[in-house]
């Protein structure tokens, strides 16, 4: 993902509420199916770190990266933006595509 696009998702995410939350335990299992769940309808979602998380932003963000497949957009204070385009039901990665 060039800069450019990542540019025009952070725009896109700007509206969003955050849908998951991490609490104290960091990244889990449980965290990883929410996300999963709620990007697959939507593409692009913040994640909000709750203030009691003892990992560093940018460490949950790789294990969220890793273990989901979802791109990190950005980082912005203790909210983490992801993107994951979905096949089946494109909606931001036919805006993304046709820019």
């Amino acid at each position: 993902m060039n800069s450019r696009e990542r540019e025009f998702l952070r725009k896109k995410a700007h509206e969003l509420e955050p849908i998951v939350r991490i609490g104290k335990d960091g990244y889990t299992d449980n965290v990883g199916q929410s996300i999963l769940e709620a990007i697959a309808s939507r593409e692009l979602i913040k994640v909000k770190l709750l203030q009691n998380v003892e990992a560093d932003k940018r460490e949950i963000a790789e294990e969220i990266q890793e273990k989901t497949g979802c791109e990190v957009v950005g980082i912005i204070g203790k909210t983490i933006i992801l993107y994951k385009e979905n096949e089946e039901n494109p909606k931001i990665s036919l805006e993304l595509k046709n820019r």
